[in-house]
């Protein structure tokens, strides 16, 4: 039974991969995930094929009763639902007994996201020191002007960027295609690194990356994360400021500025509207300032 289970594991992970283009690191989540559930089948001494709904519940309870949280136990039994879709799509079963189980509840948290006064500590101290300062300075300008993914940003490669509407094509999740602008970024900052730090960077080395290091191989995540960091605490910026906490400002001030949440929504590559509905919180003195000017009375008031 271990070998069939994994056997058809195996096969699941490779159809995330290959047939419908997850990433690795999204496929690993998978993996491990199928990997505990496989524990929990030896322990209980249960077949994967013969799972009742009460073995469902009864993997359920076993979550909750591990201290997961919820929004890893709402992982787990996603990826095993997702399993057994598989095992019905290739006529291995004509039934998935976790369809009818509940994911635990997850509570959506606001995402983390700079405030005007944050936002204008970073970006109003440019260092032109030298080549690497303009290069990790225009890392920045680029996470907040354009909402690219830490990985995103890492892979932009050179034959992408179109100087003319200033617009960059991104491969996304999923190996999607999508088109992101970069027009908000630091026009000068972008050129001198562009024609001058980036040259001095590679130092006769051909890259065909954007952002480049001195091997002319493309920057890590963690380099970026790092450069992000870095910079923040420079700024005397108190909390925590990750690649990912630009993109929340990105989509949080273009929303506060009057854009739609679908083309917010398509910017930043969400597949989903309800993805992107989570940015749609905004600050109580934006909610009085549209009150005051919507409300027939609200208007009224001085």
């Amino acid at each position: 039974m271990k070998n069939s289970y994994e056997s058809y594991v195996n096969s699941f992970l490779e159809y995330l991969l290959y047939e419908l283009n997850y990433s690795n690191k999204t496929t690993l989540t998978y993996k491990n995930a199928l990997k505990e559930y496989g524990e929990f089948l030896n322990l209980k001494k249960l077949n994967f094929l013969n799972i009742t709904s009460d073995n469902a519940n009864s993997y359920k309870a076993h979550l909750i009763a591990s201290n997961y949280e919820n929004k890893t136990s709402s992982l787990h039994l996603s990826t095993v639902r997702s399993f057994y879709n598989y095992l019905i799509e290739i006529n291995v079963l004509k039934n998935n007994v976790f369809s009818n189980i509940k994911n635990p509840k997850v509570e959506k948290k606001l995402p983390n996201f700079l405030n005007n006064s944050e936002t204008d500590r970073m970006f109003n101290d440019i260092k032109w020191d030298n080549d690497l300062d303009v290069r990790n300075n225009l890392i920045i300008e680029f996470l907040y002007a354009t909402g690219l993914r830490v990985s995103e940003l890492c892979n932009i490669k050179l034959k992408d960027l179109n100087s003319s509407n200033k617009s960059i094509k991104v491969l996304g999740k999923g190996s999607k295609e999508r088109i992101v602008f970069y027009k908000a970024c630091n026009e000068y900052l972008f050129d001198y690194y562009l024609n001058t730090s980036r040259i001095n960077i590679l130092n006769g080395i051909s890259s065909e990356y954007l952002f480049t290091s001195k091997s002319g191989k493309s920057l890590t995540t963690r380099t970026v994360e790092e450069i992000v960091k870095k910079y923040s605490i420079k700024n005397n910026i108190k909390s925590k400021v990750t690649p990912h906490t630009l993109r929340h400002t990105y989509a949080t001030d273009l929303l506060n500025n009057d854009a739609d949440i679908r083309s917010v929504g398509e910017l930043l590559g969400h597949e989903s509207l309800s993805t992107t509905q989570i940015y749609t919180h905004v600050t109580s003195d934006r909610l009085k300032e549209v009150y005051k000017k919507t409300h027939p009375r609200g208007k009224m008031q001085k």
